[in-house]
C-alpha cells in the first residue's frame, strides 16, 4: 500500500487529485477498484475511461486535462505502469527459507537469504548469490553460477556448468543447458557430437514456461543482458542473441544463429542456422527467415489471411511461378529479338 503521492515520487512524475488516496494493487480500466491504479495507453480502451471506478489513472498529460478523477502523468503510460506492476509485484516476495526437503550439495556456496522450496536439488559447488528465489521441484546441476535477485519458479531444470546473471527470471518447465541437436552421419547410422559448451543469461533476462535452451556444442550459446523469452521456444545450441531482444513464444532459432541487439521476433517465426540478423529488425510473426539480415527494419515472408477458396486459387499460381516467369523470359526475348 502505497499513498499516490509517495508513488509519484518514486517515478519522478507529477499527479493531480488527492496525494493521500492510498493504492493497494494495479487493475484494467473496466474492473479496477477505488484502492487501485489503473492506466490508458490504447486509444481502444478509451470508452472505459469516463466510467472506470480506478482510485487512479496513469495518463498522458493531454487526458489528465479531460479526466475528472485521480491521475498519475505520464509520457508514456504503459511503461509507467509496467515499472508500477513491478512495486507492487516485489513486496510478495517470499521471506528467505530453506525447505526441509530441498537437497543441496556440501560443496554448493548459498548465500544466506535466498529462499530455496520443497524438494529442490542444487549440484555440487553451484554458486547462489543473495535474494534469490529457488521454488519447488527444482533442478539444478553442478557447478552453475546463479546471480543475486533472481527469480526460478517450479520445474525448472539448470544443467551443469550453466551462468545465470542478476534478477533473472525463469518460468515453470523452463530448461537451460539440454544438449543441443548435435549429430553426425556415418554411413548408416547417426553418431552423436558431444556438446560441451553452457548457457550463459545475461542479467535481467527472462525466459518462459516450457522454452529450452540448448547448450553449446564446443563454445557457449549466449544470452544478451535484458533479453526476454516467451514459453515454448526453441533455441539452439550456439546460438548468441544480443542485448534487450525479445522473442515472442513458439519461434525456433536453429544453431549458431546469431541475433543482434534490440530485435522484435514475433510468434511461431523459424530461423535458419548459422545466419545473422543484425541490430534492430524485426521479423512478423509466423516468418521464416532463410538468410541474414543486414539492414535494420521490418521483414515478413507470411501471406495474410484470406477465404479458403481464394487461398487455393493463389496456391494453384504459386506453384505455376516458375512456369510463368519462363515464359515471360522468353516473351521478352522475342520482343526485344
Amino acid at each position: 500500500m502505497i499513498r499516490l503521492a509517495d508513488l509519484a515520487a518514486t517515478q519522478q512524475l507529477s499527479f493531480k487529485g488527492d496525494g493521500d488516496l492510498l493504492i493497494e494493487s494495479v487493475a484494467t480500466l473496466e474492473n479496477a477498484k477505488s484502492n487501485q491504479i489503473s492506466f490508458l495507453a490504447n486509444p481502444a480502451y478509451k470508452k472505459y475511461l469516463s466510467n472506470t471506478d480506478a482510485g487512479v489513472v496513469i495518463l498522458t498529460e493531454e487526458l489528465a486535462k479531460e479526466f475528472q478523477g485521480n491521475a498519475l502523468i505520464s509520457h508514456n503510460p504503459y511503461v509507467t505502469f509496467a515499472y508500477i506492476a513491478q512495486h507492487f509485484a516485489a513486496q510478495h516476495k517470499p521471506e528467505p527459507k530453506i525447505h526441509a526437503t530441498a537437497v543441496i550439495a556440501e560443496s554448493a556456496q548459498v548465500a544466506e537469504n535466498v529462499s530455496i522450496g520443497a524438494y529442490s536439488v542444487i549440484g555440487p559447488n553451484t554458486q547462489i548469490k543473495p535474494g534469490t528465489v529457488i521454488e519447488n521441484h527444482v533442478s539444478i546441476g553442478a557447478d552453475v553460477t546463479i546471480g543475486a535477485d533472481c527469480f526460478i519458479k517450479s520445474g525448472v531444470k539448470i544443467e551443469s556448468g550453466c551462468e545465470l546473471g542478476d534478477r533473472v527470471i525463469l518460468h515453470p518447465g523452463a530448461v537451460i543447458g539440454a544438449d543441443g541437436f548435435g549429430l553426425a552421419r556415418d554411413k548408416h547410422k547417426w553418431v552423436k557430437i558431444p556438446q560441451t559448451g553452457v548457457v550463459i543469461l545475461g542479467d535481467d533476462s527472462e525466459v518462459g514456461a516450457n522454452t529450452t535452451i540448448d547448450c553449446g556444442a564446443i563454445e557457449n550459446t549466449i544470452i544478451g543482458n535484458d533479453v526476454k523469452l516467451d514459453n515454448q521456444i526453441q533455441i539452439g545450441h550456439n546460438v548468441v542473441i544480443g542485448d534487450h531482444t525479445v522473442i515472442a513464444g513458439c519461434t525456433a532459432v536453429a544453431g549458431s544463429a546469431k541475433i543482434g541487439a534490440n530485435c522484435l521476433i514475433g510468434g511461431g517465426v523459424g530461423i535458419v542456422g548459422h545466419i545473422e540478423i543484425c541490430d534492430g529488425v524485426t521479423v512478423q510473426a509466423m516468418a521464416l527467415v532463410t538468410h541474414s539480415i543486414n539492414e535494420p527494419g521490418s521483414y515478413s515472408s507470411v501471406p495474410p489471411l484470406q477465404p479458403t477458396k481464394q487461398w487455393r486459387k493463389n496456391a494453384v499460381r504459386t506453384r505455376q511461378l516458375d512456369q510463368m516467369a519462363r515464359k515471360i523470359n522468353q516473351l521478352e526475348k522475342k520482343l526485344n529479338d
